[in-house]
């Protein structure tokens, strides 16, 4: 399953690419349904899962979600909570890490539901960001 949407999200990522590449000018008004697609999520869930972490403010954790058989669900309740418009995140777990020079910085951990949308909105916003970036990065460069 995973080759195959993985697979599908490239396809994706692709066309989204090429359309903000060949019209700079154009303005994507309908990505949310993007968001919502199983196959994002998906891959999203993999992104996430292969990176790890640490549980969020709910204290649940990949391992917990995927000993549990949890990640269909999760993946479900996701898509029909987007579709509906009605997914908020979750406060963010503050921990702070020590300073190779002395101190401490604050360090916020996302719950593994956050971490997931905020994937699938990686995976759909950047393939659209990326040829603007680099025409900015070109037109900077030409000006010196």
């Amino acid at each position: 399953m995973a080759t195959n949407e993985t697979e599908k999200v490239r396809q994706l990522q692709r066309s989204l690419y090429r359309k903000a590449k060949q019209e700079p000018q154009t303005k994507f008004y309908s990505l949310y349904d993007k968001l919502c697609r199983e196959d994002v999520l998906w891959e999203a869930w993999r992104q996430v899962r292969l990176n790890q972490g640490a549980p969020g403010i709910d204290g649940v954790s990949i391992r917990e979600i995927e000993e549990n058989g949890q990640a269909v669900t999760l993946i479900q309740q996701l898509q029909a909570q987007l579709r509906k418009q009605t997914y908020h995140f979750d406060a963010v777990r503050r921990v702070d890490i020590p300073k190779p020079q002395g101190g401490t910085r604050p360090l916020g951990i996302a719950t593994v539901k956050d971490r997931i949308v905020q994937t699938a909105m990686k995976l759909v916003l950047e393939p659209i960001g990326s040829p603007g970036i680099i025409m900015q990065q070109q037109e900077k460069n030409a000006s010196r």
